[in-house]
């Protein structure tokens, strides 16, 4: 009877260790989009500005600042269009994503996509949705008068406006710390 209260002990342990480590684990959030997302354009447009001032870097130390352990990775690639979007969605956005920053950019018009924005953005929503994870879409347009040089991208400032715009909306999906 001792041996098996013993054991009972030791895997009560284990659980409770296993436990800890779940909530304690890092939130992973990704932002997938564009030029605006990565923090920079090519070729014409190569404005913008370097990825620890684009919204994803200061969104997660805003996070950080307020208390949560996590994770804002950066999916952004610049020229990208809601079809390379989707067809990169699980490779950008890996398991264990708790939630994603969508910001389709204004690049399908530009590049021809196939299907566009219209089609391909709801598809990524549902796709993302039917893993789990949350989805919030990023306004970049709400930094429309922090538009730098180039005439297209965000100033260091505008990244600024965006990530501050978005920290409540993210605090929000994610809950508490």
């Amino acid at each position: 009877m001792r041996a098996v209260h013993s054991i009972l002990g030791v895997l009560l342990l284990t659980c409770m260790f296993h436990v800890v480590d779940a909530e304690a684990a890092s939130i992973n959030i990704v932002a997938l989009g564009a030029s605006g997302t990565a923090g920079r354009g090519n070729g014409r447009h190569s404005g913008g500005v370097s990825p620890e001032q684009a919204f994803p870097a200061q969104l997660e130390s805003m996070l950080r600042a307020r208390g949560y352990d996590a994770q804002v990775t950066n999916a952004g690639v610049a020229g990208d269009t809601t079809d390379g979007m989707l067809a990169r969605l699980d490779s950008s956005v890996p398991v264990g994503t708790k939630l994603v920053i969508l910001q389709p950019g204004s690049n399908d018009g530009k590049h021809g996509a196939s299907a566009g924005a219209s089609v391909n953005v709801p598809q990524i929503i549902q796709k993302l949705k039917a893993r789990g994870i949350k989805v919030i879409i990023a306004n970049m347009r709400s930094a429309a008068a922090d538009i730098g040089p180039d005439g297209q991208h965000l100033t260091a400032h505008g990244q600024t406006v965006v990530a501050e715009r978005l920290l409540p909306q993210v605090m929000g999906a994610i809950g508490r710390r």
